[in-house]
């Protein structure tokens, strides 16, 4: 049994039973089982499936591991954490996210002028807001009407230019005023494919001299005990855990020094986000060298050390880190549409009574093939192949010739899997020859585009036929018209698949640790747009499905992008209607139909699938 590298990226959250993926809780359902469920109430196409137990694992390791090392080694500083809402905005995922952080005092962190008023409405009574990003007077002055309807917030200066907007706007609002906090620009950088996040160059922060300026603006201005917080960000997704000592360091320093210039309240430093989660499938591959009780003493001890040798207090502790929170309680499932060499059968052999030398030779390869000279039939197979294509563009073979090459070379690797078996290097040497080409129902773009854009890998599993041996080596077609729409087969780290006649069954894919970015950074390539969705709550007796939201229909995609979608109907109505090629009972039918396509979301719907 193949486990797809589950004890690796899973986390335990998930186990292979019976031959599925089953949900490693309560009463542990098999995912395939709930998207059958699904199915049958007529939801077609990919489905994004939510678990909010896993948000709430996440808040629970996250307050947990802190915690015990506030414990260990007594620090006075308290713990915090705010949710940033880049990292997923999505209904399904906030309002779980809130609901379960309550009893931590979980809050949300804002960068936009919507993010905050999401945050504002959303929130829980007394937990934490933090603004950060490039501010606005109006994206301020939303700042001073949270702290004005009694939330909790701070307003994490970027530039001095915003400062001076908070000192103009105080002058103008009532008397509750936001916190202000101070994002540091260390010369400390990060690491990784989000490393320029961090360091002396970064978009974002003050220098030295300009926290100097701004600590001197704040007395001027009598606003020095509203600074509360200074702030920094490694980047996503910190690798390694050196970066962060060294960061962490710097910054202690820092709060110490800002301290010393009378920011007496003054009291936490958020560290932003970056704590990594593990999306490897491959122990060759394996990117975090860190867990998280490490991170957490690392950081409580390292600040602990720097507040004890200047004397001085220690510091509130904030972190933000979305990505752990958030990765991993989406797993998107998308069945498999059509295997690439499942057209080539023996019964679609078109055989001449005179054929050309080679293909006779193809024919006997395949019906002589055994064990013990598979791996050699299967590469002078390859090589006849690429002789009758030569021949076919030099004129000498046709097309019924050329077909027939391929049919015979598919059936040849197909016999030759299935004799090497169990002889693992003889049969990679013969993936990276015949890899299987699978068509997924789903949009690369739409629902991992940051596979697209930085080759970030996810996890990929069929959801059954776990107790049966794959023989395929897979590459993965989306349903875009786009080339880029792959996931490519690897030689050195093969996906395998199962030998499934999608035609006879349903063969489903799940990829998993999606939950974060994947879906508000998506894209409508080809109009494609998020898949229907499903909470799915689990107890001891069963699970529950819950707040389902369709995919768009392809009218509404339209709008989206600022269509007339009146004016797109009648057009349609109208160049139907003065066809001439059917007659109007036909019409009427015809129009029947558009309705129904119009209002239906544009993910494929085939026979079963």
């Amino acid at each position: 049994m193949m486990d797809y590298g589950i004890d690796i990226w899973g986390d335990d959250n998930f186990i292979i039973k019976n031959g599925k993926v089953c949900v490693n809780y309560e009463k542990k359902p098999a995912i395939i089982d709930i998207v059958k469920s699904l199915r049958n109430d007529g939801y077609r196409g990919p489905l994004l499936l939510r678990f909010p137990h896993l948000i709430q694992k996440q808040i629970e390791n996250i307050y947990g591991s802190f915690n015990k090392a506030r414990k260990e080694f007594n620090y006075k500083g308290k713990f915090n954490a705010v949710y940033p809402l880049k990292v997923n905005q999505y209904p399904g995922f906030v309002k779980n996210l809130v609901k379960l952080g309550k009893d931590y005092n979980y809050g949300l962190e804002a960068g936009s002028k919507a993010e905050l008023l999401l945050a504002m409405a959303y929130n829980n009574e007394n937990a934490p807001i933090t603004v950060n990003g490039f501010k606005d007077r109006e994206l301020i002055n939303i700042g001073f009407i949270a702290a004005e309807m009694g939330h909790n917030i701070t307003l994490t200066i970027e530039g001095l230019n915003e400062l001076e907007a908070i000192i103009d706007i105080v002058k103008e609002r009532f008397q509750p005023k936001p916190n202000i906090g101070l994002r540091v620009r260390l010369h400390s950088a990060g690491i990784g494919i989000w490393a320029k996040s961090g360091g002396i160059n970064s978009k974002f922060g003050l220098t030295s001299t300009e926290l100097i300026e701004a600590v001197n603006l704040l007395k001027e201005n009598k606003l020095l005990e509203q600074f509360t917080m200074i702030h920094f960000h490694l980047g996503s997704q910190i690798n390694e855990i050196h970066p962060l000592k060294k960061a962490l360091n710097e910054a202690g320093n820092i709060y110490t020094e800002l301290r010393k210039m009378g920011a007496k309240n003054l009291k936490a430093i958020n560290l932003g986000g970056g704590l990594a989660v593990e999306y490897s499938q491959f122990k060759n591959e394996k990117s975090r060298n860190y867990t998280l009780k490490e991170y957490a003493n690392d950081v409580v001890f390292i600040l602990k050390n720097v507040a004890e040798q200047k004397s001085d207090l220690e510091p509130d502790i904030f972190i933000e880190s979305g990505r752990f929170i958030a990765a991993n309680h989406a797993v998107l499932v998308a069945p498999v549409l059509e295997l690439f060499s499942q057209e080539y059968t023996e019964s679609k052999l078109l055989l001449k009574k005179d054929n050309p030398k080679l293909i006779d030779e193809l024919y006997d390869l395949y019906k002589s093939i055994k064990a013990s000279n598979a791996l050699e039939y299967l590469h002078d197979s390859i090589d006849h192949l690429e002789s009758i294509l030569t021949l076919f563009d030099l004129g000498y073979v046709d097309l019924k010739d050329r077909s027939n090459a391929e049919i015979l070379t598919h059936l040849i690797a197909k016999k030759a899997i299935s004799l090497l078996g169990d002889k693992q290097a003889d049969l990679l040497a013969i993936q990276d020859e015949v890899q299987e080409r699978y068509l997924v129902n789903f949009s690369l773009f739409q629902s991992m585009p940051d596979f697209w854009g930085l080759k970030q890998g996810f996890p990929i599993m069929p959801l059954h036929h776990l107790d049966e041996k794959p023989t395929r080596s897979a590459s993965i077609w989306d349903i875009t018209c786009d080339s880029d729409g792959e996931v490519s087969y690897s030689k050195d780290n093969p996906l395998f698949l199962h030998d499934i006649d999608v035609e006879k069954e349903n063969y489903f894919l799940g990829f998993f640790l999606i939950g974060a970015y994947q879906e508000v950074l998506g894209m409508k390539h080809n109009l494609f747009i998020h898949p229907t969705e499903a909470t799915i709550s689990i107890n001891e007796k069963d699970y529950k499905i819950e707040n389902i939201i369709e995919a768009q229909s392809i009218l509404d995609t339209l709008e989206d992008l600022d269509y007339d979608i009146h004016e797109v109907m009648d057009i349609l109505n109208e160049r139907i209607s003065s066809s001439k090629l059917v007659n109007e009972k036909q019409k009427k039918h015809i129009l029947g139909e558009l309705y129904l396509f119009l209002n239906d979301n544009g993910y494929l719907k085939s026979i079963g699938v």
